[in-house]
């Protein structure tokens, strides 16, 4: 007998019961953020602790070995930097804080993420979250572009910047652009022609809000991220979407004048860096040198944890300006202060040395080669089928999104109301390259691997 519309719905939400805390962050940063909001914890960083909670409660329940050596190490590394840092961090104040961040962001989030979800059905259902934030964002900044709405930007109030407002112009750069990457991943894969005929229109029409952002270092990441998932797919592949993208992006600019001379202008200031930049670029550079002189006098434990902005002005030339200029999305004009140097791997040296540093891109590190090897198994599988393993598009959504991070932390640090995205994202990476039976790492002794086939069948039913 058929379930009802009621019976059905009840049937898939208890189905995807243990992820929905997950997709209930996702959502909530959706949720607009007070203009002019300093910081601080969010309503979706406060459910991300309700997220390790659950994932606690639910490890106690079942009362099993929650993650083989290998995934306890790679979670588990960047604790070691991360204390040490906080040790010597200049005040117990300042010290818990910047712990209590950086073990949410990088280990307690991503092993709750990775714990909670149980098959690829569960991280394809938290990939089109992704991608349904990044959709609501990115119509709320295509909106603020039409009329006027946005950030302040070369003195029109056009930049958009979804519901995170002016003082975290990277907020809804970051939701696009993570949703773009899990939609070409879907759209590469070996899911239903529907599936994939809604990720193509999907990462298509995000391609504007992103656009519109003006964030280079989003550009940089994304095109970098898309490229690299198109090469993973196929090279023949590679080439036939690659043309479709190039003329969508002819029709958008050159044909309907989409941002034409901002954008070109913006584009091509990426490549003028060192012989004219802006004061922007200037002020990233000199906050680069003062990282690197903070981590010369502290080679090995760094300043402390959130040190950097009381050691910034003795190491910083005079080159540094006062803050940079926000305004606009409803909020007053204002100076903000330059409080990171805008480059992860360089706050991380400065502020936890090379411990730090070695043990949090180790562990990074160490995800992207599980989440690679997973990947060429997932396609040595497919060798003389002549379809897809039904892993692909959950790969390609691992790979892309780990290599964007990793590239846009060249450009940006953690920080704002998207940061917890950013733990959810590396949970997502970590679940592939470490649980997931494509990958290489082993299994717990108490989760046995059931046979390629009678998985696939499970997890795609």
């Amino acid at each position: 007998m058929p379930l009802s519309p009621l019976g059905t719905l009840t049937s898939v939400l208890g189905r995807a019961l243990p992820v929905l805390p997950v997709v209930a962050v996702i959502a909530l940063l959706g949720l607009p953020v007070a203009p002019g909001g300093e910081g601080g914890a969010t309503v979706a960083d406060a459910v991300s602790g309700l997220v390790v909670l659950c994932c606690a409660v639910r490890l106690v329940r079942g009362r099993r070995r929650p993650l083989s050596r290998t995934a306890a190490v790679v979670i588990g590394l960047p604790v070691i930097g991360i204390a040490v840092a906080a040790a010597g961090a200049a005040s117990p104040g300042a010290g818990i804080t910047g712990l209590a961040r950086y073990l949410q962001v990088f280990v307690l989030v991503p092993a709750a993420v990775l714990l909670l979800v149980r098959d690829r059905r569960d991280f394809r259902l938290l990939a089109w979250s992704f991608v349904g934030l990044a959709l609501w964002q990115g119509a709320i900044g295509v909106h603020q572009y039409l009329t006027g709405t946005g950030a302040s930007y070369q003195g029109e109030d056009i930049r958009a910047v979804g519901t995170f407002g002016a003082s975290d112009i990277m907020g809804m750069a970051t939701v696009v652009a993570f949703g773009l990457v899990c939609a070409v991943g879907l759209a590469l894969g070996s899911g239903a022609a529907r599936q994939r005929t809604a990720a193509v229109v999907c990462s298509l029409v995000l391609l504007l809000p992103l656009a519109l952002s003006f964030s280079r270092g989003a550009w940089i990441a994304t095109a970098a991220a898309g490229g690299a998932q198109l090469v993973l797919a196929g090279l023949r592949r590679a080439v036939k979407v690659g043309a479709v993208v190039a003329a969508v992006v002819v029709i958008l600019v050159g044909g309907f004048g989409v941002g034409s001379a901002m954008l070109q202008e913006r584009v091509s200031s990426i490549t003028q860096v060192t012989d004219a930049p802006d004061q922007s670029v200037t002020d990233r550079y000199t906050m680069w040198a003062a990282a690197a002189g903070m981590w010369r006098e502290h080679p090995l434990t760094g300043v402390g944890l959130k040190g950097f902005p009381d050691h910034r002005d003795g190491h910083a030339s005079l080159a540094l300006s006062s803050g940079s200029d926000t305004g606009g999305a409803g909020a007053a004009f204002r100076k903000q202060p330059l409080l990171s140097p805008h480059n992860m791997y360089l706050l991380v040296l400065s502020e936890q040395g090379l411990i730090g540093l070695l043990a949090l891109a180790g562990s990074w590190l160490a995800l992207l080669a599980c989440a690679l090897r997973g990947l060429v198994r997932t396609r040595r599988t497919t060798s003389g089928i002549g379809t897809a393993w039904g892993g692909l598009d959950c790969a390609l959504v691992a790979c892309g999104l780990l290599g964007w991070q990793l590239i846009d932390f060249m450009y940006a640090d953690i920080g704002g109301p998207s940061t917890v995205l950013t733990a959810v994202c590396f949970g997502l990476v970590g679940w592939w390259a470490l649980m997931d039976p494509a990958s290489s790492a082993p299994r717990s002794p108490s989760r046995p691997v059931a046979a390629p086939g009678s998985l696939e069948k499970a997890s795609t039913r």
